[in-house]
């Protein structure tokens, strides 16, 4: 097994075709295709399966991947320090639900950070998907919640995944709307009051549970209900729809004036919001300063 073969899994996965990596990659497919196989026969399991409409990771295949891809940094980073004399390129990774503060943190470390040289990677996404980048060491860490409602489930497949959960802070949900959603002037708000007005859930694909919701309290019927992949288009279907969503209280003033308000949710619920790594997986420096500016949002 090459680092070369490895180049050529990381590729096709990426764009998800063989015949488009070969172009990418200036080879043929039976030569791509060749080296595929060989990769497959010698780590004896099957990469990807083959499709008339592209190729997908199998479940191996997706561990592997995760794998390859710290091998290709580490070369990339003995290359820069040993044959190219260059700064060393550092890495760091986050996976995070749906929270503006995560983004600001990152933005923080980054800042703190103040090298020349770095490969940083922050992803907002989907709860199974948070698991599966830090099972998988895509990134360093996972930011996600854990409550009364989703704890037994999501520790019962962090356990089966080697992952573990550490608390960063807590926080009492809240109902996010706009400023002059009928709601908005009381000091509390039940989900009973909520019954009238369209419920803004985040997509989460195939994985659409109440264990893998990032909104509490999803186990509970909503006759009018809008699912969105993006942060953005639930601010603007709150303006635009007097819709509402339920979190943590953490969101920024700055991102739409006055428009958008949190008032607490007088339901029994807390949201324990923390960090995912693997078990035998030690904090890095980066990780370290990131979790720092992740406590700055604690709501207290």
């Amino acid at each position: 097994m090459t680092i070369q073969q490895l180049k050529y899994i990381l590729a096709v996965a990426e764009v998800g075709s063989i015949t488009e990596a070969a172009k990418q990659l200036f080879i043929s497919q039976p030569s791509l295709s060749n080296s595929i196989k060989e990769t497959e026969k010698e780590a004896g399991i099957t990469i990807f399966i083959r499709s008339r409409t592209g190729i997908t990771l199998t479940k191996e295949g997706t561990e592997f991947l995760g794998y390859a891809r710290q091998v290709l940094q580490q070369m990339e980073l003995l290359e820069d320090r040993y044959i190219a004399d260059m700064p060393q390129k550092v890495t760091f990774g986050v996976s995070s639900q749906h929270y503006t503060f995560t983004e600001n943190a990152f933005v923080e470390l980054v800042k703190r950070f103040g090298q020349e040289r770095y490969a940083f990677y922050y992803n907002e996404t989907g709860t199974h998907q948070i698991l599966e980048d830090v099972k998988n060491r895509v990134c360093d860490l996972g930011i996600l919640y854990l409550s009364d409602e989703n704890k037994t489930v999501m520790r019962k497949i962090m356990e089966e995944n080697a992952l573990v959960f550490t608390e960063l802070f807590s926080a009492k949900p809240h109902v996010f709307l706009q400023k002059n959603h009928p709601q908005a002037q009381k000091e509390v708000i039940s989900l009973h009051d909520l019954v009238p007005y369209p419920r803004l859930n985040f997509v989460q694909g195939e994985y659409e549970s109440v264990y893998f919701s990032e909104e509490p309290f999803h186990s509970i019927p909503a006759d009018k209900e809008i699912r969105v992949n993006d942060r953005g288009a639930i601010v603007n279907f709150m303006l635009g729809l007097n819709a509402y969503t339920i979190s943590s209280g953490i969101f920024p003033k700055y991102l739409n004036g006055e428009n958008i308000i949190a008032v607490p949710l007088v339901e029994n619920e807390t949201m324990h919001i923390g960090y995912v790594i693997n078990e035998k997986q030690e904090l890095s420096e980066l990780g370290k300063i990131y979790l720092d500016e992740l406590r700055k949002y604690a709501p207290f």
